[in-house]
This record gives C-alpha cells, sequence and structure tokens, in this order.
C-alpha cells in the first residue's frame, strides 16, 4: 500500500463513545467501551464521525500553534495565516495563484520588463502578505517563519 498524508480543516470537540452513540442515536455495540475518549468530527461538507483521542491527536492539530508546513497548506487552500510573533497589527499572508496563462500588462509592467503594454505576461504562484499598513507585498518567509510553530488561522 502506498502512504498518504493530509491537511483537511476539520471542526472537533472532546467526546467519549457513549455520549457520540447517544448523540447518533445508536445503541453501543456489544464490546465497546462508552468511556472511550475521542472526538465527535464534523468535516466541510457537513459529514460527521467519531474519532478515538490517540488517533485524532495523532492527525490533527490546533489551528492555534501551526507549522509553515501545515500554514503552507492552509494557503494553497485559500485560507489567510499570520504568526502570533508578528509585531505588526492586522498582517496575515495568502497564496496568490499566479496567471500562468498570462495577463495583458499595464504600463508600468510594460515598462519594467521591457513589454508592450497589453502584451500577456506569464505570472507563477506566489506568496503574499499584507502589511501593517494596509499596503501588500509579494513574500517571501524568513528562516524564522518557516521554523515557528505558532501560525494561526486568520478569519
Amino acid at each position: 500500500m502506498k502512504e498518504y498524508i493530509g491537511t483537511k480543516m476539520i471542526e472537533a470537540e472532546p467526546m467519549d463513545r457513549g455520549a457520540y452513540n447517544k448523540y447518533r442515536g445508536w445503541e453501543i455495540p456489544e464490546g465497546e467501551n462508552p468511556a472511550d475518549e475521542g472526538y465527535l468530527v464534523k468535516y466541510q461538507d457537513g459529514y460527521e464521525s467519531w474519532s478515538p483521542k490517540k488517533q485524532f491527536e495523532d492527525a490533527y492539530r490546533d489551528c492555534m500553534g501551526m507549522t509553515f508546513g501545515i500554514a503552507l497548506e492552509l494557503l494553497k487552500e485559500g485560507c489567510k495565516v499570520a504568526r502570533e510573533g508578528w509585531n505588526g497589527k492586522g498582517m496575515f499572508a495568502v497564496y496568490q495563484k499566479g496567471y500562468p496563462d498570462g495577463i495583458p500588462c499595464n504600463k508600468q509592467t510594460a515598462e519594467a520588463w521591457g513589454l508592450n503594454e497589453g502584451d500577456l505576461f506569464k505570472c507563477n504562484p506566489y506568496l503574499q502578505i499584507k502589511q501593517e499598513d494596509g499596503s501588500h507585498s509579494m513574500w517571501v518567509p524568513s528562516v524564522g517563519d518557516l521554523l515557528a510553530e505558532d501560525w494561526v488561522l486568520v478569519e
């Protein structure tokens, strides 16, 4: 079998097996312990399930205090992320899909690249940051950003 690793956004709350079965209106199956610790898990498509505590905690991390790797996966899904350690208020990063098929360039871009205004300008995906002053810049994370574990989801 191949190995897989997953990243998805879910909602969850602690719930033992007995409470989950009661929530679903089910009887506890013979041989199962209703006191088993676990979580009620709600997926983005509305599907609900129960996960034993160890398996849940091995697979999921709180959206507060993420690694950059997890934050990057969320960026690619269209989420906004920031570091708790950033000093600037309102700062966050986003993923821009770029323009792989090209976009007509404006006068400023044409002059910068020696093109004609309106020529197709192809741009690869990139990260963008909203600065404290409200401006936006293309962004490359620092080594400190890459190794930090204080990344958070921005609503």
